[in-house]
C-alpha cells in the first residue's frame, strides 16, 4: 500500500486539481472546469492512507451508492487511471442541465444550523448561488447545490436541525 505522502504526491501530480484541506486533517481535490455539480475528484484523502475517487460516471466502475471508489489499496497506476477517467468523465456532458428542484428553490433563502453528536454547529448559508458551510465565521466549504451541502454535512456526523 502507498503511503500517505505518496498518494498527495500523486494526486498533487494534476495541475487542474485544486487542493481543499477539509475537516478532521482530510483533503479533497476539486476539478474546478467540471461540467456538473460534482466537483470533488478525490474525496477525503486521510493520513491513514483512505480516500476515495469519484468515478459516479465512469462507465463499469466498482463505485458505492454515491459514485466513489475506495483508493486505499490501489497502486500508482491505478489511482493515476481513476483520477483520469474522473477528470474525463466530468469535461463531458452529455444532458441537458438539471433545473434545481423546487425544493432547492424553496430553501434558497434559508439559514440552518446543523449539529453532531459533540455538540459543535455548522451554518449553512445561502448567498451568492452557492451554498456555504461555516464553522463560527470561518468557511468550511461551498456547494453549488443544497443536496451537495447536506451530504456533505451527513457523511461529516452533522444532523439537520429538527422541522
Amino acid at each position: 500500500m502507498l503511503t500517505f505522502e505518496q498518494k498527495l504526491d500523486i494526486i498533487s501530480s494534476y495541475p487542474e486539481l485544486v487542493r481543499k484541506d477539509v475537516s478532521l486533517g482530510r483533503i479533497n481535490f476539486q476539478f474546478e472546469d467540471s461540467l456538473y455539480d460534482k466537483k470533488n475528484v478525490v474525496f477525503h484523502l486521510h493520513r491513514n492512507g483512505n480516500g476515495y475517487i469519484y468515478a459516479g460516471l465512469v462507465d463499469g466502475a466498482p463505485v458505492d451508492d454515491k459514485g466513489f471508489l475506495n483508493l486505499r489499496d490501489l497502486s500508482e497506476d491505478e489511482i493515476r487511471s481513476w483520477i483520469e477517467k474522473s477528470i474525463a468523465s466530468l469535461s463531458v456532458r452529455e444532458e441537458e442541465p438539471v433545473v434545481p428542484s423546487k425544493r432547492s428553490r424553496k430553501r434558497a433563502k434559508k439559514e440552518q444550523t446543523w449539529t453532531n453528536a459533540e455538540g459543535q454547529k455548522l451554518l449553512v448559508k445561502y448567498e451568492d448561488e452557492l451554498w456555504y458551510v461555516y464553522s463560527g465565521l470561518s468557511l468550511e466549504s461551498a456547494f453549488e447545490t443544497v443536496e451537495e451541502a447536506e451530504q456533505y454535512l451527513a457523511e461529516e456526523g452533522f444532523s439537520p436541525p429538527a422541522g
